[in-house]
């Protein structure tokens, strides 16, 4: 004790000011909005949303346009690749009746890696040795189970297909890899006579003015964009189901 008390009185005799060290304490983010737990209105349709950020980024939009309409929840996790769908479907299905399951799985699916698929292993597509997450037959397998649990749900399913991966992008997306993707989905969706919401057509032509520069996210008002053609595909479905 009496040599710290020297050693402290010799640094503040120096000009150098003694402080306890404190840990630094990260803050947590607080949840993704589309998080948010929804109180069924009773009488209204149950729709679930399942996807990616690209979902997470329309879902409000969506909950917005379909208000007094249908109740509209999502899973409070970014559902990834196949593999965390397969990994969690269950759970996010749970035990209750949905009316309508409008889905996608894909970019996680084309993201690149180098070594294994953690996280930290992530790199640009054009590092050598990277690769797909899951290639085209992997996801191919991964999807049609996934369609399987989720058709043992008894909603309507709506497929929709992954928005595009632009041109300019240098990073873990390699452009072209959705179209490729959507075209095994669009087999698998024919085969078992699933709706899809052609979401890569309707927003291609916008890309310039809604996308980020370089990244497959969309602005604010890209997503916003996006939910509204969801929510629009939704209530069609919804129109053309029998009346309970």
């Amino acid at each position: 004790m009496m040599k710290t008390t020297l050693v402290s009185l010799v640094l503040l005799a120096s000009g150098f000011s003694v402080s306890a060290q404190t840990p630094v304490v990260k803050k947590k983010k607080p949840p993704h909005p589309s998080y948010a737990g929804v109180e069924d209105v009773e009488g209204l349709p149950r729709v679930l949303l399942i996807g990616d950020s690209i979902s997470m980024g329309y879902t409000l939009k969506v909950r917005r346009e379909l208000e007094g309409k249908a109740n509209v929840h999502r899973p409070k996790a970014n559902c990834g690749p196949t593999d965390t769908g397969l990994k969690y479907i269950d759970k996010w299905l749970g035990e209750e009746k949905w009316d309508v399951i409008h889905f996608n799985w894909g970019l996680h699916d084309v993201m690149h890696y180098l070594n294994s698929v953690a996280r930290e292993d992530r790199v640009p597509h054009a590092t050598e040795g990277a690769f797909r997450r899951n290639s085209p037959e992997q996801y191919e397998k991964k999807l049609r189970e996934l369609v399987t649990k989720l058709q043992a749900s008894g909603a309507t399913l709506v497929w929709a297909n992954t928005t595009p991966i632009p041109d300019s992008s240098t990073g873990m997306w390699k452009p072209g890899d959705s179209a490729i993707y959507n075209k095994i989905a669009a087999g698998v969706m024919k085969e078992n006579k699933i709706t899809t919401d052609d979401l890569w057509t309707f927003v291609k032509p916008k890309l310039d003015e809604f996308q980020n520069e370089g990244d497959v996210h969309f602005s604010s008002k890209g997503s916003a964009l996006l939910g509204v053609e969801v929510a629009r595909v939704i209530e069609g479905v919804l129109k053309e189901k029998p009346a309970k």
